[in-house]
């Protein structure tokens, strides 16, 4: 029975997640020797991207259906960190009749409706379930071949890709004709030394990597996008929460205003996207800061960021390589778009990604293009594949369900709309007691938020 399960790892081209990606392959096919049954299918996304969407995985699925529509009986989805009891899944699959039409996860809901699922199901959100991807999730081989059919006849829209296990679930429901995703309590996100994961067959590591020591704060230039009519409410925010955290920091305005202080870069602001003021930024980074200063991060002043934990993940990636990290967007996957690092959660370059682009002929096709979309647009006509992480929001805490954020270490969350920004700070990401040298925390509870 193993062998009918084909296990699809989420995994990326970056060197760092790469090699992530490959331990839990070796560890599933370790397992499946020690029980003595025939090797599974074990599929890396990164080597079956033909095309720049396959993280989106529903165009995989004709792929899918022709490879293994024959001879399996379950796709089982996970991510680098999901941690699998091969023997267990087995036996919850087992409860599954495989001829049937199945879409098996961990159930995620909105409390209230929200921007990034565009407000769906607003009278009641609770009522939709979507996969917690960290838990893993599967789907039967007949609902694969019956979603081939459907992209065949009706292939995806050319539009935007905001949170894919959302997207997924409606994509598969098809306005209540097809399944709902039904919970497996034995899909888990709990840490692997819980005491609650006896019966799990899923966990999830539940932490903020570090690969040997925080990179050093003066290895970090955050540079703020702002503009004059923000001065006055959103600067004072970064400057009683983050700023501290940043050694090298500089605020980029239409405006010199001295008391903050801004820079004019002589970009008008713009209302809409800041592609010009961002190009700016990028060549004031290359020619105007130290070379030996290995990562630029680039926020609005609406972002709320913490440095000291953007650090510890940083000392995983080679600034050598051309990073460019952050929380990871789509447009017209379905066609041959691109993906993109949407702004708002904040964009970070390594220097080695900043010359690349800039020794391209890359650049806004207008002043007020959206710069994240730019970017994505030029890193990928560049082969330069973004890199994902789930740490950055573009959102605020309250758009997220509760049970996803509970077993993340989050990076940044963006907006100041109708919260209290440092309250949202210093809940979520200021360095709590066990992070921090000076041992000092404000405490909130992050129910209340």
């Amino acid at each position: 029975e193993l062998k009918g399960i084909v296990f699809v790892i989420q995994s990326q081209s970056n060197s760092f997640h790469s090699k992530r990606a490959e331990d839990l392959k070796r560890d599933i096919l370790k397992q499946a020797a020690d029980l003595g049954k025939e090797l599974p299918t074990v599929l890396l996304i990164h080597q079956i991207d033909r095309h720049e969407g396959a993280w989106t995985i529903l165009p995989l699925m004709t792929d899918f259906s022709v490879t293994y529509g024959r001879n399996s009986s379950w796709i089982f989805f996970c991510e680098e960190d999901t941690r699998i009891q091969v023997i267990k899944l087995v036996e919850t699959l087992r409860r599954f009749d495989k001829s049937k039409e199945w879409f098996l996860g961990k159930a995620l809901y909105d409390e209230e409706s929200t921007i990034i699922h565009h407000y769906a199901f607003a009278e009641n959100p609770s009522v939709f379930k979507f996969p917690d991807f960290a838990a893993g999730w599967a789907l039967s081989i007949p609902l694969v071949n019956k979603l081939a059919k459907k992209l065949k006849s009706e292939p995806l829209k050319s539009d935007f890709t905001i949170d894919l296990k959302h997207e997924i679930a409606l994509y598969i429901w098809q306005k209540g004709e097809g399944p709902h995703l039904t919970p497996v309590p034995e899909f888990c996100t709990d840490d692997v030394n819980s005491y609650k994961v006896d019966h799990c067959a899923t966990t999830f590591s539940n932490f903020l990597p570090l690969c040997g020591e925080p990179v050093n704060k003066e290895d970090v230039f955050v540079a703020v996008k702002t503009c004059r009519k923000f001065h006055g409410d959103r600067i004072p925010v970064v400057k009683q929460t983050w700023e501290r955290e940043a050694a090298l920091i500089e605020y980029y305005s239409d405006y010199a205003d001295i008391s903050i202080p801004t820079i004019d870069l002589g970009i008008p602001n713009t209302d809409r996207g800041h592609c010009g003021k961002t190009f700016a930024i990028l060549e004031r980074f290359l020619n105007h800061t130290s070379p030996r200063t290995p990562w630029l991060v680039v926020v609005d002043d609406d972002t709320l960021i913490s440095i000291f934990r953007l650090r510890k993940l940083l000392s995983c990636y080679d600034p050598n390589e051309p990073v460019f990290l952050g929380e990871r967007y789509g447009y017209g996957l379905g066609t041959g778009g691109y993906s993109y690092i949407t702004g708002g959660g904040g964009m970070v370059f390594s220097r080695a990604a900043v010359q690349k682009l800039l020794a391209s002929k890359c650049r806004c096709y207008s002043m007020d293009a959206p710069d994240d979309m730019v970017l994505g647009m030029c890193f990928s006509g560049l082969g330069i594949p973004i890199t994902h992480s789930p740490l950055f929001h573009q959102a605020r805490p309250m758009d997220y369900p509760k049970e996803y954020l509970s077993h993340q270490i989050p990076v940044s969350f963006h907006k100041h709309w109708n919260i209290d920004p440092v309250k949202v700070y210093f809940t979520w990401l200021a360095p709590n007691t066990e992070e921090s040298s000076n041992g000092k925390k404000v405490g909130y509870n992050r129910e209340d938020l």
